[in-house]
Order: C-alpha cells, then sequence, then structure tokens
C-alpha cells in the first residue's frame, strides 16, 4: 500500500472508530454497488420508486420538512485568523470548530454504515481536476455523488498517484435543525457536515469543494473556481464559442445552459451545447487565454418551473435514471412540479394528500440529480481534459429595475468591479426571506472561502496573466415595467443576446457607450420573428439617478472589506462616478 493510500485508510479508521460506525463500506461506483443500495433505500423507505413504465429507473427521495435548503446562516469558514474569511463568511475559531464537530460527530454512526466515497472533480484526466473523499452515513448521498462527480475506483487511483485531496465528513445526525452545521477548514483542505441530507450540505463535492475550498486552492494554485454555467454557441459557420456565465441559484443557470434556439434561428444552423450548468474551474492557458472545465458530471438542479416552454432540454433527461428530491406525484406516481403542465397532482412533497391550502405541491427549492451525459444539448468537450477557451464571461441577476437587458464593461478591471457589485434578489435556494436585494459579488456570496477583499484583487491578477482576456458582460433576463410585467421574453430568445455578445468578442456589434458601460445600439440586436416587440427603449435605459445611488450602495459594501478591497476596484467605482456626474 503507498503511503498516500495508507494515510486515507487511517483517517477511515479515526472516523469509524470516532463515530463508532458498525460496517464501512469503500464505494466502487459500480453499477452493482449502485443497485444494491437504492433496494436498500426502497426497502427503509429512503427512497420511493415512480412510475416504471413512464420514468424507468427514477426514485424519489422526501426530505425532513426542516431540511430542504442550504443553511447559510449554519455554514462556517474556519481559517487562523478572522479576517482572512471574511465579513462574507461566518467565521468560527478552528479550535473551537474542531472542538463542536468532535462533540457532534463522537458515536453518530452506532449501527449505521461508514461509506466511504472516492471522487474527481472534473475529468477524471484532467490536469484542472482536483480529488476528494467523502465519508458518509447517507447511502442517499452516495448514489447522488455518483450522479455528480466522478467516483470510484479510477478517483481512488488518482488520489493515490497524487497524494493530495479534499477530506469531507458527512453524517445526517438526527436531522436536528439546533445540531446542524456546515464547516470548512480551507487551509486544511477539509469540510465537515453535520445534522442534513439536503444536498446543497451534504454532497460535499458540489458547494462545499468544488467552490468554497476550490476557491481558495484556485487563490493559492492561480486559477479561478466559480458560481457559473459553461456554454457553447455554435453559428450558421459551425463555429462554437463558448461563454461562462454566474447567476445566484434559481436564476435561471440551467435554463441558460440548456437554451434551445429560436426555431428560425435553428433553421439558421444556430446551436448551443451544454458543458456545465452550476459551477466552472477556470485557467489562465499557454496562449493567454482562460480555459473552463466543468468539475460536475451530473445536475442537481431546481424542479419548479422547468416545463416544455422554459427548458425542453432538462425535461427530456428527466424520464429516466433520475433521483427526485421533494417533488409531487399524480395519481400514477409520475414526478410532478409547478410549471411541468396543468395535472393536478395527488401527493405534495411531504406525502400528504395534495390540497392547495397547503402551499405548492412541489417544495419551491426540489431537486432533480441526473447524469449530464442524459442532457439532449451535452457536449463531448465536457471530457476535454484542457477545457475550453472562453470568449465572454457574463455575470447576470435579478434586478426588477436598473440594470439594463445587456450591459458591456469597458474592460477586465471594469468587469471585475461590475461583477463584485452585482446584486440580486434572493430566491427560495436558500432559507430565509425570498425577493430581497443583497450583494451577491459574482454570485458566489455563500460560496467564496476567503475574504472578497482578497478574491477580487485574484480576480484581478488572473486578469494580468492573460493577454487575451474574455470580455465582460452583465445580463437581468427579468427587468419589469410599472406594471410588474417582464420586458423581456426570455428562455430562448436570450440567444439572441448572447449573439450580440459574441460579436462584440469578435470587434462587432453596434454599441452605446454609457457612464456604466456599453449596451446594444438601438437596431444592434436581432428581434425578428418575436411574437411581440419588446420595449427596447425601456430594456435597455440607463437611469443616472439610480445609478449614482447604486454606486453609493456598491461603495458602503466594498467599505466593510477595508484595506483588503485592492485599489484598482476604487478607481474603478470612481472612474464610473465621474462618468456619471
Amino acid at each position: 500500500m503507498t503511503s498516500q493510500l495508507a494515510a486515507l485508510n487511517e483517517w477511515v479508521d479515526q472516523v469509524a472508530a470516532h463515530t463508532r460506525a458498525a460496517r464501512v463500506h469503500w464505494c466502487d461506483g459500480s453499477d452493482a454497488e449502485n443497485r444494491r443500495l437504492i433496494e436498500q433505500m426502497l426497502d427503509s423507505g429512503d427512497l420511493l420508486q415512480l412510475n416504471p413504465k413512464t420514468h424507468p429507473e427514477c426514485y424519489l427521495h422526501r426530505s425532513d420538512p426542516n431540511d430542504v435548503a442550504r443553511v447559510e446562516h449554519l455554514t462556517y469558514v474556519c481559517t487562523r485568523e478572522k479576517q482572512d474569511a471574511g465579513p462574507n463568511n461566518n467565521w468560527m475559531a478552528r479550535d473551537e470548530a474542531h472542538a463542536l464537530m468532535s462533540g457532534l460527530f463522537a458515536g453518530c454512526m452506532e449501527g449505521r454504515t461508514l461509506y466511504v466515497v472516492p471522487y474527481c472533480m472534473g475529468p477524471i484526466d484532467s490536469p484542472l481536476a482536483r480529488c476528494g473523499v467523502e465519508i458518509t452515513d447517507s447511502p442517499y448521498v452516495v448514489v447522488n455523488m455518483r450522479l455528480m462527480t466522478r467516483m470510484g475506483i479510477e478517483a481512488l487511483a488518482r488520489i493515490e498517484r497524487e497524494g493530495q485531496f479534499v477530506k469531507g465528513l458527512h453524517s445526517t445526525g438526527e436531522l436536528d435543525p439546533d445540531q446542524r452545521y456546515i464547516v470548512h477548514f480551507p487551509e486544511e483542505l477539509m469540510i465537515q457536515s453535520y445534522g442534513s441530507g439536503y444536498g446543497g450540505n451534504a454532497l460535499l463535492g458540489k458547494k462545499c469543494h468544488a467552490l468554497r475550498i476550490a476557491s481558495y486552492q484556485a487563490r493559492d494554485e492561480g486559477w479561478l473556481a466559480e458560481h457559473m454555467l459553461i456554454v457553447g454557441i455554435e453559428n450558421p459557420k459551425g463555429e462554437i464559442r463558448y461563454v461562462a456565465a454566474a447567476f445566484p441559484s434559481a436564476c435561471g443557470k440551467t435554463n441558460l445552459a440548456m437554451l434551445i434556439p429560436p426555431r428560425a434561428w435553428q433553421e439558421a444552423g444556430w446551436k448551443v451545447w451544454t458543458v456545465g450548468d452550476d459551477i466552472c474551474w477556470l485557467q489562465p492557458g499557454e496562449d493567454g487565454r482562460l480555459y473552463a472545465i466543468n468539475p460536475e458530471a451530473g445536475f442537481f438542479g431546481v424542479a419548479p418551473g422547468t416545463g416544455a416552454s422554459t427548458n425542453p432540454n432538462a425535461l427530456a433527461m428527466l424520464d429516466r435514471e433520475a433521483i427526485f428530491t421533494n417533488v409531487a406525484v399524480t395519481d400514477d406516481n409520475q414526478p410532478w412540479w409547478e410549471g411541468l403542465d396543468d395535472r393536478r397532482p395527488a401527493r405534495d412533497w411531504r406525502g400528504r394528500d395534495y390540497d392547495p391550502k397547503n402551499g405548492p405541491a412541489a417544495h419551491p427549492n426540489s431537486r432533480f440529480t441526473v447524469s449530464i451525459k442524459r442532457c439532449p444539448s451535452y457536449s463531448q468537450e465536457a471530457e476535454n481534459p484542457r477545457g475550453v477557451p472562453i470568449d465572454a464571461i457574463v455575470f447576470g441577476g435579478r434586478r426588477a429595475s436598473l440594470v439594463p437587458l445587456v450591459l458591456e464593461a469597458r474592460d477586465w478591471q471594469h468587469g471585475v468591479m461590475m461583477g463584485g457589485a452585482m446584486a440580486s434578489e434572493t430566491t427560495a435556494a436558500a432559507t430565509g426571506k425570498v425577493g430581497v436585494v443583497r450583494r451577491d459579488p459574482m454570485a458566489m456570496k455563500p460560496f467564496c472561502g476567503y475574504n472578497f477583499g482578497d478574491y477580487f484583487a485574484h480576480w484581478l491578477a488572473v486578469g494580468e496573466k492573460l493577454s487575451r482576456p474574455p470580455r465582460i458582460f452583465q445580463v437581468n433576463w427579468f427587468r419589469r415595467d410599472q406594471d410588474g410585467r417582464f420586458l423581456w421574453p426570455g428562455f430562448g430568445d436570450n440567444l439572441r443576446v448572447l449573439a450580440w455578445i459574441l460579436e462584440r468578442c469578435e470587434g462587432n456589434g453596434k454599441a452605446l457607450e454609457t457612464p456604466v458601460g456599453c449596451v446594444p445600439a438601438a437596431d444592434a440586436l436581432d428581434l425578428e420573428g418575436l411574437q411581440e416587440s419588446p420595449d427596447m427603449e425601456n430594456l435597455l435605459a440607463i437611469d443616472e439617478a439610480g445609478w449614482r445611488e447604486e454606486l453609493a450602495g456598491i461603495e458602503a459594501f466594498l467599505a466593510d472589506y477595508g484595506d483588503r478591497v485592492p485599489a484598482a476596484m476604487k478607481t474603478e467605482l470612481e472612474r464610473v462616478r465621474r462618468a456619471l456626474s
């Protein structure tokens, strides 16, 4: 046994003894193992089989009603110095956190099986990929990690070769909300999660590793770990350009990643290729460009709102080999959620007979887990070890007003300020009140593993390494008129905006310069074929008084980070302020 595997075995033995696990199972990721775990959960009631005729090999999991979303207020980053975690994170002293978690984990797996889950985030042979091992007592976590990561024997072999991996320890505990913690030790490449079975808190390869820990690793190693989709846009000439786009959870990332062009555009030869829908690791290449991989192997998507009109590609992959969490079911045991169709569900997400008085049939944050290879628009480039070259970076969020449909940054420095100042309305993906506008820099507010001031400086440093950097844009599909109606049709028609973005990346596309960035000229977007002509004047309007107020809010936000904020960010803020005045 190599020293690397000896160290892993020693850690597993220590955890098994401390948690008093009844059994230890090393996961190999095989089909046979997956079938055994599913059968075990069907027997225990942790999974329910859905209609095998309409949804073969599809299953439903119902969470504890108090365990249905990420718990940002119970998520901690534990560094030696509090300022290294930053005001953007909840901080706990490392010794205090270790003592707390050690007490919670003591004896927590008594009578349970301890599963050892080796996994790789990214293509198994990619130099950009990183490995981890999650120890968990949840078979639900194991079958989901198999869909979401490259899990099993090949990952273990890579860990043996490299000798470095992120340690993740998870237990559902008693699912007590008062004994629930998701704790990160970035300096030790370690995650500990207790008291939750929800995916964002329990699938430790996802947000915990691929964003919080990876962002810390990326800063030290000179790359970026971001909350971004990766999509390829193929034009009628057969040329494919790749876009990385950051949106807060439940703001349309999956829909954009699987976008289907308007019919006339399809007939003209436009195609969209899905590389990833949620997380993106970006590495400077030798040619001065930025290259991206999707570290995940599957989708953990929000079900409500996914339908034939909004995301037919997502719908097409959910009729087999999928796990649904907290959706409703019809009388013939098919999965159902709001926005799917006009059928009436029989039982809600808690398993009760459906009654509209009890609220939505499916939980607003109900999910589906499925392999990315099931997606009709899946791109083989998702397995490219080198990654794909990124032409444009797009930041977006939900803003009912102020932010125009699309805005182009003047350069990388302005783009970092634009992304760092981004604000969006909160959604059901996290606990707390929905619809509150909050600062969410680069859509990383819940996920950056260190101080935002240092994070902005790192973005600027990465830009300095690039002789051919991507252009940076901000979009807002959610702008409304005075009556509260959306001004832009969205969904497939968002390709019209992406086409202009890529024109700008090629040095073309007509634009008007404003104090806060460039917007499309009056006739720059191709609107042919739209059923109704959007109010483009309102969609692209720049409210200078409103932007002056916004700058004051941005300045107040950055003030929380003191002298950690790079001078270049403050310089850029002042430049925009002068332009507005």
